[in-house]
Order: structure tokens, then sequence, then C-alpha cells
């Protein structure tokens, strides 16, 4: 188990979501371009935002691996070129593909480019693994539907300069490696190529093919069933167990996710995994480094498949997420006893409020005064963005997190 080079890898849905990353302990983030990505929900990186981007990564020693995940169909294909000689000017440290066809192009337009292998490939085994290692990939991205005993004999049967790399935390797709064709069918919109709509989050019911007015719950359940409703992903109580099976990138979903969730949740992952570091051999989660990523939006979570058949990975109940917190303010800076910040959500003088920073338990304070960028005394944060200053003797880094309990 090499923990030198275990990585804590977060998504980066655009330049908010990155910065978000870069501030809460990345080793690497993953982030799409305009195209041939798979997630056409978030605004993406333009070729000036994208060079942009990897500068910024590159001054605080972070990776950027681009993706070009998608399906491409046959009138896509003469734009690759394109897209490579952009991501190669952008100084990317890899790219992530799914399809051969876009690999053998990677190779012919940027031969010196990393090539990691999406985990869309359906990568299930070592035989796999190793023809992709023999036609160029650097790292293989595991399939989901894995469990610990089948990455640690994938490892075991692979050269040692090949990495793998295995989701670890975020939402579930429902269908083998995220091959799915029902947001296609129902709404026209091909998962395969970022748009998906996750029908798979609905609720359904069941009808008998000649009482199309009746309309069955699948269980005792008025408002019907959740039938295909995965749950969230969460491995933070188990990381010496991933990366004794020899995974190298702990992989965080949620490129379409907010700026707070990638904060939180890249901060939780980043401190698991600084103590798994210094105590190897008794891998013990504070509560409160745990409690993090409950304090996210968030489905109930599961382990997977990580330890075998997942038999509790499935939501029956509702397909809504668990909210208890809220996004009060960012702050700007802290000087002369007092936070200067933006507000983000309504908060009150007399509000118990959290305060994050990167790498530290939070702190809890309660506000005593609250004043608008006129320095007035005011009652409440009412107004989206307003500045706001509220005294206090600590000081935080730029982009701490002041959150409040919904």
């Amino acid at each position: 188990m090499n923990l030198d080079s275990l990585e804590v890898l977060a998504p980066a849905g655009d330049y908010e979501r990155l910065c978000a990353a870069l501030d809460y302990g990345a080793d690497a983030v993953y982030l799409g371009g305009t195209s041939f990505g798979m997630r056409a929900g978030p605004r993406n990186f333009t070729y000036d935002s994208l060079k942009s981007a990897v500068e910024l990564a590159h001054s605080k020693g972070v990776k950027v691996y681009l993706t070009c995940n998608t399906l491409p169909r046959n009138n896509e294909i003469p734009m690759f070129r394109q897209f490579m000689e952009e991501a190669v000017d952008s100084k990317v440290d890899a790219v992530i593909v799914a399809d051969l066809g876009l690999l053998s192009l990677v190779k012919k337009y940027a031969p010196d480019m990393e090539i990691h292998m999406s985990t869309q490939t359906g990568i299930v085994n070592y035989m796999t693994a190793n023809e992709l290692y023999n036609m160029g990939v650097k790292r293989v991205v595991v399939a989901r539907e894995l469990s610990l005993e089948e990455i640690a004999e994938i490892r075991a049967k692979t050269p040692s300069d090949l990495d793998i790399e295995a989701f670890v935390h975020g939402a579930m797709c429902v269908s083998f490696s995220g091959r799915c064709l029902l947001s296609q069918y129902l709404v026209n919109r091909d998962a395969n190529r970022g748009e998906c709509a996750q029908p798979c989050r609905w609720g359904y019911h069941l009808m008998e093919e000649k009482r199309t007015d009746e309309f069955y719950p699948i269980f005792e359940d008025e408002k019907g069933t959740y039938i295909l409703n995965a749950k969230d992903l969460c491995m933070i109580d188990h990381l010496d167990k991933v990366a004794a099976a020899g995974v190298t990138s702990l992989k965080i979903e949620g490129r379409a996710k907010s700026a707070y969730y990638v904060s939180i949740v890249t901060n939780a992952y980043r401190m698991a995994v600084d103590i798994l570091k210094k105590s190897p051999e008794s891998y013990v989660l504070p509560d409160w480094v745990r409690d993090e990523v409950f304090k996210v939006s968030h489905r109930k979570y599961c382990t997977g498949f990580f330890f075998g058949h997942p038999k509790d990975c499935q939501y029956y109940e509702n397909s809504g997420y668990i909210r208890e917190y809220d996004v009060a303010a960012i702050i700007d800076e802290c000087r002369d006893g007092r936070i200067y910040a933006s507000q983000r959500n309504k908060f009150m003088r007399g509000d118990e409020v959290e305060i994050i920073a990167p790498g530290k338990m939070f702190d809890t304070m309660k506000v005593e005064e609250l004043y608008n960028e006129d320095g007035e005394p005011v009652e409440s944060a009412n107004h989206a963005m307003m500045k706001l200053s509220i005294p206090c003797e600590k000081t935080y880094p730029k982009n701490s997190i002041i959150r409040i309990k919904k």
C-alpha cells in the first residue's frame, strides 16, 4: 500500500468549483471543455478559461485532467483534432477517454499526452486493464460495480506503473458504468453524451395493459415507489481498505454539484487521507470529519459494490436530497477584529453559525453583532450577495465558509 501517491481527485464543473477544490485540498481536479464531456449541465470550460484554470491549478501544485469521455458520433470525429490541440496548448496533465477511437486519436494528435480510461469503458478485469496499458493508457478508472477484492486482483495482475482510479463518493448510476438509455428513450436526452435527465430518480407505478386508468404501487405505498433510485456512495470510513486494494486515485463525483459541496467533501476526504497517512495501521476517522459529508446536500449513503453485492443501495421512499445546512456567507477577508463576507443565504443576528476553513475542525460562533457594507448595524443579512461584517477575534483564510443549520 503506497500511501505517498494516494490522490484526492475532485470535480470542477466551472471556475468557482475549481477554486473550491483548490482551496480545500484536492491533489487533482477533473473538468470538461465545451464538448466531448459527460456533463452537459455545468458551464464547463472554454479554451481560454481552461488555460487559466490549468495555470491556476499548476501554481498550487494541483493536476488537471480533461474529460473527453462521451461516445462521439461520426460527425464529431473531425472536431476532435482541434479539441486535442487546445488540450495540449492548455497544458492539461491528462485526458480521460472512454472510446477506443478517441484513444487512438489522442495518441495520434498528442503522443505525449497522459491517457486515463474512463469508468464508462467498463473495466472489470485485469485482462482489459492490461490491454489498455499496452495501448498506452496510464490510468484505468475501474467500473463502479467492482468489489475491493476484484480491484485488488486487477492491481496484482497489472503493471505497477498503471494507476487505478475509483469513485469513492457521490451519486451512483443504476446502470452499468453509466451506460444507460432510459433518459434517451423517455426525454430524448442521451446519458452517454452528457445529457442525462436522471429518470432513474423518478417515481414509478405498475399498470396492467388493459386497465390504463388504474395504477398500482409496486409495494404498499400510495405514492408509488422509486424502484431505480440509488443511494449515494460514501467510502470515507473505509479509505484504508480502498488504498490496500491498490487504488491510486480517490475520485469524488459531482461536476454538477455546488461549490459548497465540492469544498466540504474535498475537505473531508483531504483530512481523511492525511489521517490515514499518519496512522495507516489504525485508521480511525474522528466523528467531526465523517460528519462533514452529511452536512452537504446528499441522498442516503451506502458503500456501493465495494463489499460485494449492494443489498442496501436502493432507496424506495423518495428521490429527494437530505439538506440540513445552508451556506450563509463566504469570507472575503479578516482584518481589524472583523470577518468581512459576502452573503449567500439569509441569516440573522443571534443565529449560531459554523465557520469552515480548509483542513481544520469547524468553529461554532453566535452572531452577536452584524453590520452592512457601510458599517451600520443590521438585524439580518437578507439581500443576495450583500457585503457584511461580523466582529470576530479569530482570522480565517479567504473563501472560508460560514454555514447555518436549517
